[in-house]
Formats: C-alpha cells, structure tokens, sequence
C-alpha cells in the first residue's frame, strides 16, 4: 500500500520551482498580449487618461493622431518584446533548467535582475506607473520563489566556456551561431541606447519629425506627455536589453537543438514582427529609424536560415 504524500499542498504546486517561472512566463506573455491589443484598438489604460487627463480622442485631433501612433509605436513593440521573453523564459524552465543547467538558472537570475531592475527608470523620467508598479511588486515575489526552488535543480557544474564549437568555422552552422551571437548584441546595444534615451532626451530628432511638434509645443499640449512616452521609451529599452542578454546567455550555453531553434525563431518573429510592423500602418517610415530594426531582423533571419539545418532532428540541448 503506497504511503499517503506528506507534501504540503503549496509544495505540490510549486514542484521543483519551474511552474512559478513558468507562470512567470504566462504573465509575461499576458501583458504583451494587453500591450499589443491596447495598441491595435487605439486605447490607453486608465492610469495613463487619468495622469494626463485627456483621452487619445483628444490628442487625436492634433496633426492627424500622430502623437498617439507615436505612443502606439513604442507600446506594441514593448509588447513583442515581453511576448520574446515568454517564450524564451518558457524554453529555459521546459529544457536547460530541467536537466540540470547551471547556466539557465544564473540566466534567469541575471536577466530577472534587468528585467525587474529597469522598472527604476522611472526616477530618470519622474513618472510612476502605479499599475506596472504593483504587477512589479506582485510578480517579484512569485519569480523569486521560483529561482529559489529552481536552484536545487542545478546539478551541473557553471563555466562560462560556450556549450557548442562548430566542427568547422566555414561551415553554414558556425555563421549561423556567429549571426545568432551579433544578434543579441546588438539587442542589448540598442536596448541600452533606448532606455538612456527614454531616461534623458527621450526623442531622437526623426522622433520629432514624424510626431509633427517640437519639445516646448508638447509641454504646451500637456505638461504631463513627455514624462509618459519617456515611461514607455525606458520601459522598451529595458526589454529590448533584458532580451539581447537572455538571447547572449542562450546562444552562447545551449548546444544546437530543434526546440532551441524553434524558440529563437518564435522570439526572434514576434519581436521584429511587433517593433518593424507597427511602423508602416501609422506612416513612421524615416529610414534612419528603421534600418538599425531591419539590420536586426536581417541577421536574425539569416542566423536562422544557416543554423536550421543543424538543428533538424537533434532533441538535446
């Protein structure tokens, strides 16, 4: 007769501590999904009408909504931005971490730490989301669980060796790996751009062209305006960073396999397919804006194309 199971039940449904990253996957995923549809319907949420005190319907009347589609722009890329993190948070707890990878633990360790760290940009900018700060200090708590728990499972010795050599460097797997790694550089590179940015100026001068009104003309609009689309600005660069060194960790640690390349490409797609996409509906088309993003997904792309074959059949990490 087998014995009753002694586990509380919160042990039970913690498991080992990968539900929890897990979940915090699903609420990852969750809000790129609101940030995505809020951008596609044109609305705002309720704490951002209530700090400027207008609804988008009025800022629409001002140079054909462009101040609106500008704020749009920001927000459905940070919206690609959290989906790629859902997908790659899932991939770690599903594969690496389950058998046993120190690394995946200490990625998700350190890419948490960025994550939830650039929520103090805000200082930068002076704008206090009320609402991102309490989903913050909600979520805080379940991932940290979850690295706790998540840490018995690291039964692998860390070293900071990549976890795959190309057999040979003239070979289209290695271009691909090599590709991949220029790929999450230059994420964090331009992440870290966007969020300084966010905190300082907050536009670049094709900003202010597309948006149709200097600095002072938007202070005039409302005061409260650049404060907020420097909270959105910050908040996007922080993503886009996070990414680029969750991206660095994986492609440097995880040996080629189908569910790693599949979930680069899942990332990979939303992310670039939400930051490029969203500029040609709302007219941002300056081509000093877009190029860096298009160079981006072009060597994404190409990465993908050259390790694919490399991936085809192999089911180990």
């Amino acid at each position: 007769m087998n014995s009753p199971d002694s586990r509380s039940f919160f042990a039970a449904l913690t498991g080992d501590g990968r539900p929890l990253i897990l979940f915090t996957a699903l609420a990852l995923g969750l809000s790129g999904g609101a940030a995505i549809f809020l951008s596609v319907t044109g609305h705002f949420l309720p704490h951002d009408v209530e700090f400027l005190g207008m609804e988008p319907i009025a800022l629409c009347h001002l140079n054909q909504c462009r101040i609106v589609h500008f704020m749009i722009h920001d927000r459905m890329s940070f919206g690609g931005v959290l989906m790629a993190l859902a997908v790659l948070y899932a991939w770690l707890a599903l594969f690496p971490l389950r058998e046993g990878k120190s690394w995946a633990w200490w990625t998700l360790v350190l890419t948490n730490v960025a994550g939830f760290g650039s929520f103090l940009a805000y200082l930068g900018y002076g704008y206090l989301d009320t609402w991102h700060a309490w989903a913050t200090a909600l979520l805080l708590p379940v991932t940290a669980m979850g690295l706790w728990q998540t840490r018995r499972l690291c039964t692998e010795p860390l070293n900071f060796s990549p976890g795959w050599r190309p057999a040979s460097w003239r070979s289209a797997q290695a271009w691909g790996w090599l590709l991949w790694l220029g790929w999450a550089l230059g994420m964090m590179a331009a992440g870290t751009t966007i969020l300084i940015v966010g905190m300082t100026q907050v536009f670049v001068p094709s900003d202010l062209d597309f948006i149709g009104y200097t600095r002072p003309q938007l202070i005039e609009i409302n005061p409260r305006l650049i404060p907020l689309i420097a909270h959105d600005r910050a908040g996007f660069g922080g993503g886009v960073f996070t990414t680029g060194l969750l991206l660095l960790c994986i492609i440097w640690k995880a040996g080629p396999s189908r569910h790693r390349w599949q979930a680069l490409v899942c990332a990979g797609t939303v992310g670039f397919g939400c930051a490029i996409g969203v500029h040609y509906p709302i007219g941002y088309l300056d081509l000093t804006h877009l190029l860096p993003a298009w160079a981006g997904a072009v060597v994404f792309l190409l990465g993908a194309a050259l390790s694919w074959r490399g991936s085809k059949g192999v089911t180990a990490a």
